[in-house]
């Protein structure tokens, strides 16, 4: 017979680090408000909880590595905003930061969630934080929660 393993939304017990970018503060305080939202209504102690402010997208990797290889944590949430403008500095940033994120991920033993918006504009970001279950904050939150319990249960 096949064995199914998959997470679930408890998340009582659980503990997070939420890494946020205070660049674009305007759209990533959203982001970070619908993921602390998320995390509270399914079971999360407010003492098992971390905020970690980094400067921008490109630092989060760094401060995620710390998290992930401190041992204190079930799940690491990062958050930022990367909206495209007029140079390539999109391009590299959020290929850094979503290389750095998974790379991270996957070196550690911990789930590594990954809520970097990459817009093209202004009002993209705006629409993917907004206060609705379209936030992405809350969508990462949420699949933070689901795999820290399918890595217990694997």
């Amino acid at each position: 017979m096949v064995e199914y393993i998959e997470g679930d939304y408890n998340a009582k017990g659980l503990r997070f680090g939420i890494i946020v970018s205070r660049f674009n503060d305007f759209v990533t305080n959203e982001l970070l408000s619908g993921a602390l939202t998320a995390l509270k209504e399914h079971g999360v102690d407010e003492g098992d909880l971390k905020v970690v402010r980094v400067p921008g997208a490109f630092e989060i990797p760094q401060a995620a590595k710390k998290l992930c290889f401190s041992n204190d944590f079930d799940a690491i949430v990062c958050l930022g905003a990367v909206i495209k403008g007029d140079t390539p500095h999109f391009d590299f940033i959020s290929s850094e930061a979503s290389r750095g994120v998974g790379q991270v991920g996957l070196e550690s033993n911990i789930p590594v969630l990954f809520g970097v918006l990459t817009t093209n504009n202004l009002e993209q970001a705006v629409a993917r934080s907004g206060d609705n279950s379209s936030n992405k904050g809350r969508e990462t939150a949420l699949a933070a929660i689901e795999m820290a319990n399918l890595f217990r249960k694997i």
